[in-house]
């Protein structure tokens, strides 16, 4: 059986501030637009030529919605991984309304604290909220030692990783 995904990652900066509003329930829901550069054309040297660029509206909610409106600012570069929603609404003057946009899963700052136009912010923010005990990603690195599983040696492809453990074995 095929599987259908809706998966999207995006790279960009902030085209503005994030905006932050509440839902009838209390929610919290942060909009925000990132600009993505992408290459169009190429010389005979394989240079770039020139970029386009698209825009994206991202929804945020909850704590990643909080984070995000807290930390993010206009120029600021992100990493969103999310997924596709398209809505339809009536508009004030009886038209049909319709927007496409990324509802964020997850939300990687890109530049650390002191570059780019937030202030103080933290290396990423994910839909849970940051890291434990407000860890920075450094905190939280584990050691090659560490992770539960391992390169399978010479005859491995390149960042192909093995789990230690094969599931499929009979138990014991």
């Amino acid at each position: 059986m095929a599987r259908e995904y809706n998966k999207v990652i995006l790279s960009g900066r902030l085209g503005a501030d994030p905006e932050m509003r509440f839902t009838a329930t209390g929610t919290p829901v942060t909009t925000f637009r990132i600009a993505v550069d992408r290459p169009v054309g190429r010389t005979e040297g394989g240079e770039r030529r020139q970029q386009e660029t698209d825009w994206f509206n991202i929804v945020a909610w909850r704590q990643l919605a909080e984070t995000c409106n807290q930390y993010l600012a206009k120029g600021r570069r992100v990493l969103v991984d999310g997924r596709l929603q398209n809505r339809s609404w009536d508009g004030q003057d009886g038209q049909k309304r319709y927007i496409t946009e990324v509802v964020a899963n997850d939300v990687v700052f890109l530049e650390g604290q002191g570059q780019g136009q937030g202030q103080g912010s933290p290396a990423g923010a994910r839909s849970g909220g940051p890291g434990p005990g407000g860890m920075n990603d450094d905190d939280m690195m584990m050691e090659p030692d560490d992770l539960p599983f391992k390169n399978k040696g010479a005859g491995a492809a390149p960042n192909r990783m093995a789990c230690q453990h094969d599931y499929r074995a009979a138990p014991p």
